[in-house]
């Protein structure tokens, strides 16, 4: 089985977590929390940087590392660590990817579906940010 090795981030403001939605593949118009695939040579936080920037057009902070998620779906093995992030000041989100995007509270975060590996991340978030 093909495993993705990927990174996520989780990008915080004030008492609120950026959700994303996904705009194409397997997943469309599920909820996510924004990254991609490690290339050769990166390390995590380079490939999350780099990421972030692809896809939001926005430059971010790395607060900490948060937690390694490892999830079967039927024909992949995914190998993602999540990070919390902060995004540079005086960034504004562009979205270039996703078809949508939201910032969630502790009562709102459970309001979109959410791809399913990401919900170790949710689960996370609630224990440890909210």
């Amino acid at each position: 089985m093909k495993v993705l090795k990927v990174v996520a981030a989780i990008i915080k403001n004030e008492d609120k977590i950026l959700a994303t939605k996904r705009g194409y593949g397997e997943f469309i118009n599920l909820w996510e929390f924004p990254g991609g695939k490690i290339e050769d040579g990166e390390t995590k936080e380079e490939a999350l940087i780099r990421e972030i920037k692809e896809e939001l057009n926005v430059g971010i902070e790395i607060d900490k590392f948060a937690l390694n998620i490892k999830y079967e779906y039927s024909t992949f093995f995914l190998d993602m660590d999540c990070f919390e992030v902060n995004l540079s000041k005086g960034e504004c989100i562009e979205l270039l990817e996703h078809s949508d995007a939201r910032w969630l509270d502790r009562n709102s975060i459970d309001s979109v579906e959410w791809i399913p590996a990401d919900i170790a991340a949710v689960d996370y978030i609630k224990e440890n940010i909210f």
